[in-house]
């Protein structure tokens, strides 16, 4: 796994997910996530618990494909696993990854706002809506909501702030140190934090909830939490 290096440099754009990030990415999740690796396989254990023959698995913003190799590796009935990306240089690394691991997972260039929903049991969206512009983020949760079954799950991490200024600061500052743990230097924290400025744009535990209750959601739990960062698992 390449080492993330991508802003030890000068940064001149926004971040995107580029061939840069890809080449990457799954080092820079790894530690930049906080309990990132647990929270995939806390994750694949809640599918697992209601797998069956058949069951269809989407996977939102499938970047370099991990998450649905990890499932698929560990089921134990046949699922039919997707990942939907609109970077063609995540999908190139997912192709590669998929084929050299002999792994059946469909693997779709696409616009998430876009996609044609339908008869899914559980879509999954890990640290993604965050990148959705707020204004467009309850229209594609209310297509997601129409686009499950009866029985579906939808389930999402994300990147959250608190109403309580004062903890969101100290979130923030205790967040910056567990990035330096993992060997970030202040230059490449602050390079990335401007690259992110206005693209990475987060909501409350409390805002989350609602926009889910507001799409025809009943069922919202949270099931993980590491000072701002939450795993959500949502039901009809």
């Amino acid at each position: 796994m390449s080492k993330d290096k991508v802003f030890t440099k000068k940064i001149s754009k926004k971040f995107e997910f580029d061939e840069a990030v890809a080449s990457v990415f799954d080092d820079m999740l790894s530690r930049s996530v906080p309990f990132y690796d647990e929270v995939r396989k806390l994750i694949i254990s809640i599918i697992l618990a209601e797998q069956k023959e058949g069951m269809k698995v989407l996977d939102l913003g499938s970047s370099t494909a991990k998450f649905l190799l990890d499932l698929h590796s560990k089921a134990s009935v046949e699922l039919k696993l997707k990942g939907l990306d609109n970077s063609q240089a995540m999908l190139d690394r997912a192709t590669q990854k998929c084929q050299a691991f002999g792994a059946d997972i469909a693997l779709e260039l696409a616009d998430m706002l876009t996609y044609d929903y339908e008869n899914e049991d559980v879509i999954v969206a890990n640290y993604t809506l965050q990148f959705i512009r707020p204004m467009q983020r309850l229209e594609l949760i209310e297509k997601i909501y129409q686009g499950l079954n009866d029985e579906g799950m939808f389930i999402f991490s994300e990147k959250i702030v608190f109403e309580d200024k004062v903890l969101d600061k100290e979130m923030i500052d205790i967040y910056y140190d567990y990035k330096k743990e993992q060997g970030y230097s202040e230059y490449e924290i602050a390079q990335k934090r401007e690259a992110l400025e206005n693209v990475l744009i987060p909501f409350t535990i409390q805002e989350n909830i609602r926009m889910c209750k507001d799409a025809g959601f009943t069922k919202i739990e949270t099931v993980f939490q590491w000072a701002n960062f939450v795993t959500f698992v949502v039901k009809k």
